[in-house]
């Protein structure tokens, strides 16, 4: 199922990366960096994957606009 990470990842797994993001930001130089550390200790396949998942909280938060 290369591609569609909806049907891959349970909807908690994915709210945990994000929480864990947002507690690590700020021990990292770069925010892909820290979606890297997340991706690694999640077991995600990449920081790609986390990113979006970030990303689409953010927008679903109002503090991104959607594009």
């Amino acid at each position: 199922m290369p591609g569609n990470t909806s049907r891959r990842y349970p909807p908690e797994l994915k709210a945990r990366a994000v929480r864990m993001f947002e507690e690590i930001r700020s021990d990292h130089a770069t925010d892909w960096e820290a979606m890297g550390q997340v991706a690694q200790l999640l077991g995600v396949s990449t920081a790609e994957t986390v990113r979006k998942w970030v990303r689409q909280a953010q927008v679903d938060d109002g503090a991104r606009p959607e594009r």
